[in-house]
């Protein structure tokens, strides 16, 4: 009689004709193989993506700022500010979505709750410096374009 490795090979799941691997009455399967969790990024790479961003935003800031303070201060602060907004919205929004492993609901959940909060703080931010601190509008949103480019351009060369 042959062996079994040469006439199934070394990977291969085996049939039980008699139908010994699943149960009768509930018609689940009895045994168990191990699989490899199929995961495209980890969290880590998650983590250093969201931190890379965050750093480049605010060099963004830092950049519109110094545009546009040939303006004046105030021109300035309100484009730094615009850009920082984002930055710290994006920031809320990854400490919340890489927080933990669980399953995809939660993590559904936190995306969401992120999302939300990461809005509110835009929203409430650009509120504040135009009608609160009254600082120009234009170069508040400005700073909010520049941020957001950034964004783009850190999710199109992610390597």
């Amino acid at each position: 009689m042959p062996q079994l490795s040469r006439l199934a090979g070394p990977k291969v799941t085996l049939i039980y004709f008699s139908g010994l691997d699943r149960d009768p009455w509930r018609g689940e399967c009895l045994v168990r193989i191990p699989r490899e969790p199929h995961v495209l990024n980890s969290l880590a790479s998650g983590r250093r993506l969201a931190l890379r961003l965050l750093l480049w935003q605010l060099v963004a800031a830092m950049i519109v700022g110094l545009a546009f303070s040939v303006r004046g201060y105030r021109w300035a602060i309100a484009a730094v500010a615009g850009a920082v907004i984002v930055a710290l919205g994006n920031w809320l929004l990854s400490v919340r979505l890489f927080s933990q492993v669980n399953n995809a609901g939660f993590a559904l959940a936190r995306l969401l709750t992120g999302m939300i909060l990461k809005w509110i703080v835009i929203v409430g931010g650009l509120i504040m410096i135009m009608f609160q601190y009254k600082l120009p509008p234009l170069a508040a949103i400005t700073g909010l374009v520049a941020a957001y480019a950034v964004n783009l351009l850190a999710f199109r060369f992610k390597g």
